[in-house]
């Protein structure tokens, strides 16, 4: 059993926050584990909680769609969320339950070690590039902070909700794309990795 593996055994048991007693199943997260580059939103929803994989619901679907855009799937990115556990009714994972499941994106990340870290949406950009984020004005703009390259995108909801960020979305991810071959152009030389299931 890896690193990653044993942090997914520990994170199965943990009941740190009120989260862990109405979850179905914990999601930990999906994809590549030696991945170069790192998709991060706020919390798993309905599907999520069911399957206990990250984004395999309508916006997980969307994402999928357009990530395919820039030539990207699970088998060249990881994908992962601030809290493991969905919060009821698909609220904003409050601040506490943050605090307390953040320990494990972070040792998700130091174990991963991507050079490139992307928030979905407002509420894992304002917790990982800055607290007062603005995704309205500051989307795909890159800062480079704790040795990573970090942007956000509008999470994959949003864009079902309001077609009209999409052309934005799509810049932004011509912008990863360019980013991507700038500092790590083997994620789109390499064989893909295989997901185990």
């Amino acid at each position: 059993m890896n690193e990653l593996e044993t942090l997914h055994q520990t994170c199965q048991t943990c009941q740190a926050c009120s989260l862990g007693t109405t979850r179905t199943n914990l999601v930990f997260g999906d994809g590549n584990p030696n991945a170069e580059i790192m998709f991060i939103g706020e919390g798993p929803g309905e599907q999520e909680d069911l399957t206990g994989i990250p984004f395999v619901g309508p916006a997980g679907q969307l994402l999928s769609q357009i990530l395919e855009i820039i030539d990207l799937d699970r088998s060249r990115y990881y994908i992962a969320n601030i809290v493991k556990c969905r919060p009821p009714r698909n609220r904003d994972p409050l601040t506490e339950e943050q605090d307390t499941c953040i320990q494990y994106l972070q040792e998700q990340i130091e174990l991963v070690k991507p050079k490139i870290i992307v928030c979905l949406g407002r509420i894992s950009a304002c917790r990982l590039i800055r607290s007062d984020f603005k995704i309205t004005r500051e989307h795909g703009q890159w800062v480079h902070k704790k040795n990573f390259w970090m942007t956000a995108l509008y999470h994959p909801s949003a864009l079902l909700r309001d077609l009209s960020k999409r052309p934005d979305t799509f810049d932004d991810l011509k912008s990863i794309q360019a980013k991507i071959k700038e500092i790590c152009p083997e994620v789109y030389e390499q064989v893909p990795y295989r997901i185990q299931k």
